[in-house]
């Protein structure tokens, strides 16, 4: 339902803000219009994203994190409040392997 390297990033941008395509693309350095438009259909099927959709011409196309992706963000949250802690305890590791290598 999340896995792959950019649900949880979109999902991510999504929670404070409604974005249109471009908007997502430009914070998604890498991606291909195939694998955003691809990843974005499989979020709104699983309904964590909402897509609406003006009637205008150009193209306004909208998306939305829905309650349901909301209730992920708390976990994204603690998974980055982990690594964050984590990567504090490897540097103090490494900091202890190089002055014992000293």
């Amino acid at each position: 339902m999340v896995s792959g390297k950019w649900k949880g990033l979109i999902l991510w941008y999504l929670r404070d803000e409604t974005l249109r395509y471009g908007e997502i693309r430009k914070k998604l350095d890498g991606i291909t219009q195939k694998m955003l438009t691809q990843t974005l259909r499989d979020l709104e099927k699983h309904q964590l994203v909402s897509r609406k959709v003006y009637p205008v011409v150009p193209p306004k196309v909208e998306y939305t994190i829905t309650e349901y992706g909301l209730k992920l963000i708390p976990i994204f949250e603690k998974m980055v409040e982990w690594g964050n802690d984590v990567g504090a305890q490897i540097g103090e590791v490494y900091e202890c392997d190089e002055n014992v290598s000293s």
